[in-house]
C-alpha cells in the first residue's frame, strides 16, 4: 500500500501514483501603520492541497476501474482520511478535481495507458490531528 483515501487504496493493482505534489500555505494579516511598515499577525494555517500524479497500465498495472471508484468518491463530497503506507496521518481530505488522458488504443477504443493527476484539499480535522500527535508520541516511546 502506497496510500489510502478513505476506503481507497493507492497501489500497483490499483492506481499507483508516480508523484506526490503537496502545497501548504499560512496566513498572515496586515495592518497598515501610520509612517511604518504594515504590521502582521499570524492567524492560522491556510489551504494544503496535494496532487497525486501516474500512469495506469491496465494490462500490466492498475484498474480502469479505479478511476471510476474515486470519481465515485468525489461526488459523494465526503472528507476521506489521508494515510501513507508509512503510517502517517494527514488529515482529512476532500477530492477536488480528477484529470485523466486515455492513449495507445486498442481495436475496441480501450486505452493502454491512462495518465491521471487527482487533487486533494484538506478540511477542517481538529480530532485527527490531536490523534496524529498522539499517535506520533506513541511511535516515539517505541522506539
Amino acid at each position: 500500500m502506497m496510500m489510502a483515501l478513505g476506503f481507497f487504496v493507492f497501489s500497483l493493482h490499483t492506481a499507483a501514483y508516480q508523484e506526490m505534489q503537496r502545497q501548504l500555505a499560512w496566513r498572515h494579516a496586515s495592518v497598515p501603520r501610520m509612517g511604518d511598515r504594515p504590521a502582521s499577525q499570524f492567524i492560522g494555517p491556510d489551504d494544503e492541497t496535494i496532487t497525486l500524479n501516474g500512469v495506469l497500465l491496465p494490462e500490466l498495472a492498475g484498474e480502469r476501474l479505479s478511476l471510476d471508484v474515486l470519481q465515485a468518491m468525489a461526488d459523494t463530497g465526503d472528507a476521506w482520511p489521508l494515510i501513507e503506507g508509512t503510517g502517517r496521518i494527514y488529515g482529512l481530505y476532500v477530492i477536488e478535481s480528477l484529470q485523466t488522458t486515455r492513449t495507445l488504443f486498442f481495436q475496441d477504443g480501450a486505452a493502454r495507458r491512462i495518465d491521471f493527476a487527482i487533487s486533494i484539499k484538506r478540511v477542517a480535522d481538529t480530532g485527527l490531528e490531536l490523534g496524529s500527535v498522539l499517535g506520533e508520541l506513541l511511535l516515539d516511546q517505541i522506539r
